[in-house]
């Protein structure tokens, strides 16, 4: 979906008038959004806690961005739900009784929460779907380009082994998650006639102990010396596909691939064990997201446009305001221009101990 242009000159000169009580948010005098002060408080709701990023990046980031926004003024709540649909649907149903002014809501089943992003929308409550699109009425969407991350990944590893001859396992996310789908159809767009798929699993939950089970499963159809590389669909999982590698006695791994940039993620690709990962940038879609919900509830309609000029379609919406933003091939030749130089890790926190000589030959210091 193309990013649609606009004005630069325009909007900052609408958006100036509109900060100074000329003109309402919507450019007019008459039909402007309602629009709240800086006393707001924002709803975060996030999936799981198996993948470290959101408590680690994403909420400090959108709390602290939201805080920014809005002179110190404004609050965010906080709920994970830990990888339970039910539980994620009683967090959000107290959200919708506490009178939160607008949800950031990062869907455990995209499908299940339909009908509580429906009750926040008859609550007069906007919802932005973050980094996984949820059906229902919801007001916007940020997240990455996920059919791109699937292309980065797949381009990636078939470059990697270079022959169609050679046969890999495809072990992809949980089946309830919207992402894992695009995911899929990005890598298979670059996997299909490139290399052989030998094997292909969708993993419930995205869990690393499911991941190795079905490798194990994997293994032993194919045989272990005819794995020619393995493409997951993100870091987690890969640590459950390692176990599996390892206890059937392979030495040497073949090419590995993930998702998200976790440190231990980060340390395997250091160590030759993981061949890539997937950086995203989680500041930029934290604080795209932080923007987006204050700009949304205080009615700075015109704001919102720009932010999220992007239209993304789900099962029950089509053409829904949304920002999607780029990604990049993490692997061990820019790790420092990466997620060194954004500051998501130190080179300490990445070379302990075990690594120092490698981070060393890297140019890691």
């Amino acid at each position: 979906m193309r990013r649609i242009a606009i004005s630069v000159a325009a909007s900052t000169m609408t958006l100036s008038l509109a900060g100074c009580g000329m003109l309402d948010a919507t450019g007019g005098t008459a039909d402007a959004s309602p629009r709240k002060g800086n006393d707001i408080t924002v709803g975060v709701l996030m999936p799981e806690k198996t993948n470290t990023r959101y408590e680690v990046f994403d909420y400090p980031i959108i709390k602290k961005k939201v805080a920014s926004l809005t002179n110190d003024q404004g609050r965010t709540t906080y709920a994970n739900a830990a990888q339970d649909a039910d539980v994620q649907a009683t967090q959000m149903q107290k959200m919708i009784d506490d009178k939160v002014d607008v949800i950031l809501l990062d869907a455990v089943d995209s499908h299940a929460i339909r009908g509580m992003v429906q009750k926040a929308k008859d609550a007069s409550i906007p919802v932005i779907a973050y980094d996984r699109l949820a059906e229902g009425p919801i007001d916007g969407y940020v997240s990455f380009d996920n059919e791109l991350v699937g292309e980065v990944q797949g381009r990636t590893l078939a470059e990697r082994l270079g022959s169609a001859s050679k046969k890999i396992v495809m072990v992809n996310g949980s089946p309830t998650d919207p992402n894992a789908k695009q995911f899929k159809q990005g890598a298979l767009s670059e996997l299909n006639g490139k290399v052989t798929i030998a094997e292909t699993y969708d993993i419930k939950d995205w869990s690393p102990e499911g991941a190795q089970a079905d490798m194990t499963k994997a293994i032993d159809k194919i045989g272990k010396n005819n794995i020619a590389g393995v493409y997951s669909a993100n870091d987690a999982m890969v640590g459950g596909i390692i176990k599996a590698l390892e206890a059937a006695g392979v030495s040497e791994l073949p090419p590995i691939t993930g998702q998200d940039a976790e440190l231990a993620a980060v340390q395997r690709i250091i160590a030759g064990e993981q061949f890539m990962s997937v950086y995203k940038s989680y500041p930029e879609e934290a604080e795209a997201a932080a923007e987006m919900a204050v700009a949304k509830v205080q009615g700075h309609d015109i704001q919102f446009d720009a932010l999220a000029s992007d239209k993304v379609d789900s099962p029950t919406d089509s053409k829904i305001p949304a920002q999607l933003v780029t990604v990049v091939a993490l692997t061990k030749t820019n790790i420092e221009e990466t997620v060194v130089a954004d500051g998501i890790y130190k080179v300490s926190d990445i070379c302990t101990a075990k690594y120092k000589a490698t981070c060393t030959s890297l140019g890691l210091k």
